[in-house]
């Protein structure tokens, strides 16, 4: 026994420390030395404090900024925590539950509440979360949607606010992959600057 025992204990060692340690700190030296911006988590900085990650969203309540998509995320007891990164995912609600329509009613009457005067369909991404619960990004409809609350809270021109919305908009990757969007926390930033100018 002690013959067989022995190679796959010195097996099991060695491949553990490949795969376990050798293999981790090479990519992550790679990635620190070819990428290292994105190796860090592609933090936003401003003034050498960290704002957030251009990955993970944040969650924005003020009528003045513009709101990124609902995070499915709970903590233990079932309250809604906004964009967790610690638990991500997300509801995983059927198209027929209740529960789901319930909450996408909800969210279109916050939506309408904090802004009756804009009428029309509300884009389906400001009302549904995503698997991971963590879009940093919405669809331009999203925050074209959102402009009028946006520029009447900050006392900004509507039409400054959709130039801003059409700057921050980022095309599909290669042209092809995904879709267009815009990221919140960006873009959110960008006013801020504006109106500091």
């Amino acid at each position: 026994m002690n013959l067989q025992l022995r190679p796959a204990f010195v097996s099991f060692l060695a491949l553990s420390a490949i795969t376990g340690l050798g293999y981790p700190l090479l990519v992550t030296g790679l990635a620190k030395a070819l990428f290292p911006r994105q190796a860090d988590g592609s933090l936003i900085r401003r003034e050498g404090r960290v704002l957030g990650s251009e990955w993970i969203g944040q969650s924005f309540t003020s009528p003045g900024d513009f709101w990124g998509r609902p995070s499915a995320t709970v903590d233990a007891n079932g309250k809604p925590l906004p964009c967790n990164g610690a638990n991500s995912g997300g509801s995983n609600l059927a198209p027929s539950n209740a529960d789901l329509h319930r909450a996408i009613s909800a969210r279109i009457a916050a939506l309408r509440a904090a802004d009756p005067d804009t009428s029309g369909p509300v884009p389906v991404d400001l009302v549904t979360s995503s698997a991971s619960g963590l879009d940093p990004q919405i669809s331009p409809a999203g925050a074209a949607y959102q402009v009028h609350r946006v520029a009447r809270a900050r006392g900004l021109d509507e039409a400054v606010v959709r130039g801003l919305v059409r700057t921050h908009t980022e095309r599909p990757q290669f042209g092809v992959l995904g879709e267009s969007r815009v990221n919140v926390l960006k873009l959110n930033l960008a006013l801020e600057a504006l109106q500091a100018r």
